[in-house]
């Protein structure tokens, strides 16, 4: 991409696991950016200005992936609530709601890690702009089936595989040239500016998608989010990107893999980052497939109410998304992405027992706010201390990580209809918190000691 700045990060720094963010420890001095710059005094205080939002606006590129990931995370919410929605009046299965949840976010878990390596390999410009006219055509496809009666469920499920495989790519291409697009010192602040958007798409979608299901089914619906998608492609194709590519050999992938999890295994921080993401994907957030059945079958609330509720928790979020975009994050990276997802866990698994509608809303908003810091620390600790030429791969593992929610969603689905979706929530989140605490308790011990030596393949840059 012209005018990117990537931030590198050398061996030394990338097994450096005693805090999390770049510069933390006595041991370092702060890199400046200016060589040609007198050293400054010990004494003298630095009166430089610290980058701010201003600066994380002047730059084209972030402000067009910004607004990318905004139309495609809206629309991506908006058609899970729909589709589940749609299923539960075709069905009245909590378990077939689950399911067709599950179709959306399984891709990640099985094509995660490949779509990392092709992104290394493959123009990430041409990837994000195919996935939006892939995408547009699929929703279009459920709003053409929804005008003429014939849709179904099974409709639904495969073009949530679709949006799923598309998904799959998210975090190796448009999520990377993210954190590539401004300087290293704004990367916290600028995923942490395109988590908050993430945040407001979860909170508006949902209420939006309820409420035009209500008066316009399906049909209208997935109308407008075909709108927002081809949108999206536009924004894409005018995306001025430039990146090193080298040939994809399918013969290597199986070892480019292994590099990666080599590497993860090795490193404190990213390797911490890739359990914790585990647990909340699997053990945290399928809580969110039961928000249809809950909401009308427990509270007896109307469908957009129940975006609402849907809503809750991303409203949440964006209160947490403003406050780290908005200055340094503080304390340590481990300790705001395990204590976020405590925080988000506990307040999931009171919600289901709270007697009156109001009361767990107010509890999904306050777990937003440690969602918030799990999400925004999820990616910038990797984006900040992965090497450039294994960076895409890693972040393939994450989505492989985050595709774990599947198995979460049926195994939620499965519980609620043995139990009934109040207490299967609440055995959910309770098993989340167990592994959250175990995996922060790994990467704390890994931290305090010394990193295992790493292969020369997956520390070195190819030459």
């Amino acid at each position: 991409m012209a005018g990117l700045v990537h931030a590198r990060t050398t061996p030394e720094e990338a097994n450096h696991g005693s805090c999390g963010w770049p510069g933390d420890g006595p041991e370092r001095e702060p890199a400046r950016l200016n060589v040609n710059q007198p050293p400054r005094a010990a004494n003298t205080p630095d009166k430089s200005p610290r980058p701010g939002l201003r600066a994380l606006l002047a730059s084209p590129a972030f402000l067009r992936l910004w607004a990318i990931g905004g139309c495609v995370n809206a629309m991506r919410w908006f058609e899970v609530l729909a589709a589940a929605l749609f299923t539960l009046d075709v069905t009245g299965s909590g378990l077939a709601v689950a399911v067709v949840t599950a179709a959306r976010t399984l891709p990640m878990f099985v094509l995660g890690a490949f779509a990392g390596v092709m992104s290394e390999a493959v123009d990430r410009k041409r990837v994000l702009v195919a996935g939006q006219v892939i995408t547009c055509a699929a929703s279009a496809t459920i709003a053409v089936l929804g005008v003429l009666g014939y849709a179904q469920p099974w409709h639904i499920v495969l073009t949530g595989l679709v949006g799923g495989t598309v998904w799959s790519t998210e975090m190796s291409t448009r999520r990377r040239m993210v954190g590539e697009s401004v300087t290293p010192a704004l990367v916290p602040r600028a995923l942490a500016l395109d988590t908050l958007t993430n945040s407001i798409t979860r909170m508006v979608g949902p209420i939006v998608a309820g409420t035009l299901y209500q008066f316009t089914g399906l049909a209208g619906a997935f109308a407008l989010s075909s709108l927002f998608y081809l949108v999206a492609a536009i924004l894409a194709s005018g995306l001025r990107h430039q990146q090193e590519r080298r040939k994809l050999v399918l013969a290597n992938v199986p070892r480019e893999l292994a590099e990666a999890v080599t590497f993860a295994r090795g490193h404190a921080i990213i390797g911490g980052v890739l359990l914790v993401t585990i647990a909340m994907n699997l053990l945290g957030f399928p809580y969110s497939a039961l928000i249809a059945p809950i909401g009308r079958q427990h509270f007896m609330v109307s469908p957009v109410l129940v975006g609402v509720m849907a809503a809750a928790e991303s409203f949440g979020a964006f209160l947490g998304g403003l406050w780290l975009a908005g200055g340094e994050p503080p304390g340590s990276g481990r300790r705001l992405m395990v204590g976020g997802s405590l925080l988000f866990l506990v307040c999931v698994a009171m919600m289901p027992v709270m007697p009156v509608f109001p009361i767990a809303c107010f509890l999904l908003v306050a777990g937003g706010i440690g969602s918030a810091a799990f999400a925004n620390m999820q990616t910038s600790l990797i984006v900040l201390h992965a090497p450039p030429h294994i960076r895409s791969r890693l972040m393939g593992l994450l989505t492989v990580c985050i595709g774990t929610g599947p198995l979460g969603i049926l195994l939620v689905g499965a519980l609620a209809s043995m139990l009934g979706p109040l207490h299967a929530v609440d055995a959910i989140e309770l098993s989340g918190l167990v592994a959250v605490i175990a995996a922060g308790m790994i990467w704390k011990r890994n931290e305090q000691r010394p990193v295992a030596a790493l292969g020369r393949t997956a520390m070195e840059e190819p030459r």
